[in-house]
Formats: structure tokens, C-alpha cells, sequence
């Protein structure tokens, strides 16, 4: 197996914004990018209440959970206090403007965390 997987050009990636990739196990990755051109990848799952990171705002290197606001910094994956949690990163590499993904961490890293599953609703909560 090659170290690196070609994941996209760094194009396909927006400025402040972010693509998923998909793994044969496990949730997304999210490849983000900011103003000034670095790309980082965290595991698709905020670690407040699992919002999808890719559909984030991305500021600096930290980008913002869409659910509940919390500062999750794109090189550690670590919540900004007074948060505390963490997500975990993916190592990237950029080479002549393709964006590669370490292969070993895509096939095994973060593969047991799911999304949180909302249970059933009480219909009878005000009988």
C-alpha cells in the first residue's frame, strides 16, 4: 500500500472551506483549507455533540461547529477554552498542489467513533 492517498487538488478545496472524504470504515475526514493556503484534516465529528466539522467556518487555523460554536483548532484538533475535547487529526501532505492523506491513518484511525444518534421522541411527554 502507498504511504500517502491522493485525495484532491488543493483547489477543489475552498478558500475557508472544506471537502469530505469517505472511508471504507469509520466517519468522513475533513480536509480543510484556510486564507492563506494551509490544508489540515480532523475526523468529520465535533467532540462537544458530534456536529459535522466540514460544514464549519473556518477562521485562521480553527474552524467553528456549526451546531453549537465551539472553536476547534485545525492543527490539534483541540476545543479553545473554556471547551474542553478534542477530535482527532490526520496527517496531510500537499505536493505540487495535490493533497494526499496518510494511507495507514485513513484505513485505522478514529474507525470505532460514530455520530450520536438522537433517540426516540416522547409523544405522550405531556400526558
Amino acid at each position: 500500500m502507498n504511504e500517502w492517498t491522493l485525495i484532491c487538488q488543493i483547489d477543489d478545496i475552498p478558500v475557508l472551506g472544506s471537502r469530505r472524504v469517505s472511508r471504507s470504515a469509520g466517519m468522513d475526514v475533513a480536509v480543510f483549507r484556510n486564507d492563506t493556503g494551509e490544508v489540515f484534516a480532523l475526523l468529520d465529528r465535533c467532540p462537544h455533540k458530534g456536529g459535522p466539522l466540514s460544514q464549519g467556518i473556518v477562521f485562521g487555523t480553527s474552524v467553528a461547529c456549526p451546531l453549537h460554536n465551539w472553536t476547534i483548532g485545525l492543527c490539534t484538533g483541540q476545543a479553545a477554552a473554556p471547551d474542553e475535547g478534542c477530535t482527532p487529526k490526520f496527517s496531510v501532505k500537499v505536493e505540487d498542489g495535490t493533497v494526499y492523506l496518510k494511507s495507514a491513518e485513513l484505513a485505522s484511525h478514529a474507525t470505532e467513533q460514530t455520530r450520536p444518534v438522537a433517540g426516540p421522541a416522547r409523544h405522550n411527554a405531556c400526558a
